[in-house]
């Protein structure tokens, strides 16, 4: 029986690619866990650090550990986009799009596909689809990268929301479609919070909409993803069953349990007590979500507490870990606190992996990070991803 554990530090970036200038240039001063320890003078992380950060960080060479960093080999820095090459399949270029160049077209797709389509303002790129529906730019992400349907429940079911969502992905480019939604509010609230946040960008301030919490329910359709060339579904594919805990159960597709959870105690709890009771071979694919929530709220002091949070927790458990199982403790990119801005920043994530059968070694700087999804299909004698190396053959004794 053997187990093995990912573990994303969501947004946990270690310094700036040297394409940060491509991107965005703000990006090139960013350093999310140099510019935390230096603004936060209460971050004890020496779990962490002795895992491999302070290598990685200073040149502090661990004790017993493997270590290393990656690129980002997605367009930007993105927590779907990335997992999706975490899991093996790495996106294709997506183009950004605003809704008030696409809005007709998608608005004519839906139309012939049997949908009824109406615009509530006029001159606003913003419509309703069957009365239950608003299709418009997602505010939250970077400008044109997203187009958000956000629905409400009562009528218009989730089920039937993922068809609309699934016509609307084949008619635009952009990185992501979301279809996301909630029973305990009303059309007619999520409409009353639609906004301009940038000239031109119209769409749904979702924190207002009265969607998020008990019933929430969403579903994410990446650009030129595919699933079933990443690790979970291989996984399902050979009835090996894989844990999604935290955010991964909402961005990684896949068919075993799910746990969509954003509290990092519950998070690790659920981890834990999982890791415990499971009796055959398992995977846990899990995202601490907090730290990225901290980072976009441009602040240092609650990432620092997930950090030190998430560090005692290893600290206890790594030493209760079985003699076969193996932990791979990573990032998705990163978004620096304090430089200015609160989107993702384009930076190299650490890696730092940990069982009693792995052996110190640097395994160097990966060029994607869908080198883990090959390890762990590697790991468990699976077939292989559809990219990514493998580098289990140079972590295990």
């Amino acid at each position: 029986m053997a187990k093995a554990i990912l573990l994303v530090i969501d947004s946990f970036g270690i310094g700036a690619m040297e394409d940060c200038n491509e991107f965005n240039p703000a990006d090139c001063q960013a350093n999310t866990f140099n510019h935390i320890r230096e603004a936060v003078p209460s971050l004890h992380i020496p779990t962490l650090y002795g895992l491999g950060l302070g290598a990685l960080s200073d040149g502090k060479e661990p004790s017993i550990h493997a270590y290393g960093k990656s690129k980002l080999a997605h367009h930007g820095a993105d927590t779907y986009l990335g997992h999706q090459e975490i899991a093996g399949s790495c996106p294709k270029k997506s183009t950004k799009r605003l809704m008030k160049d696409i809005h007709q077209e998608l608005a004519a797709a839906l139309k012939e596909k049997g949908y009824e389509i109406s615009y509530p303002w006029p001159g606003r790129p913003v419509f309703v689809v069957n009365g239950g529906c608003v299709v418009g730019d997602n505010l939250e992400s970077s400008l044109g990268n997203i187009i958000n349907l956000c629905a409400d429940f009562n009528i218009m079911p989730f089920e039937d929301l993922k068809k609309v969502g699934k016509i609307v992905r084949e008619h635009v480019d952009t990185s992501r479609v979301i279809a996301y939604g909630g029973p305990y509010t009303s059309i007619k609230k999520i409409l009353s919070v639609v906004k301009e946040k940038n000239p031109g960008q119209w769409g749904v301030d979702s924190p207002k909409a009265g969607v998020y919490g008990k019933g929430y329910e969403v579903y994410h359709m990446g650009y030129g993803v595919n699933i079933k060339g990443q690790f979970p579904m291989i996984a399902a594919q050979h009835s090996l069953k894989v844990y999604r805990i935290g955010k991964t159960a909402d961005v990684l597709h896949g068919k075993g349990p799910a746990y969509p959870l954003v509290d990092t105690d519950k998070i690790l709890q659920v981890l834990k007590e999982t890791y415990e009771q499971e009796e055959e071979n398992a995977a846990y694919l899990v995202n601490i979500q907090e730290t990225d929530l901290a980072g976009h709220s441009e602040d240092p002091d609650w990432y620092a507490e997930i950090l030190n949070k998430t560090d005692q927790w290893l600290e206890d458990f790594l030493p209760s870990m079985n003699e076969e199982d193996m932990i791979i403790i990573m990032a998705d990119h990163g978004n620096d606190p304090t430089i200015g801005h609160s989107n993702h920043t384009r930076e190299y994530v650490p890696i730092m992996i940990s069982g009693k059968k792995v052996r110190q070694v640097h395994i160097g700087t990966r060029e994607t990070m869908a080198d883990i999804g090959a390890t762990l299909s590697a790991f468990f004698g699976l077939p292989k991803t559809e990219q990514g190396e493998s580098f289990l053959s140079m972590i295990l004794k």
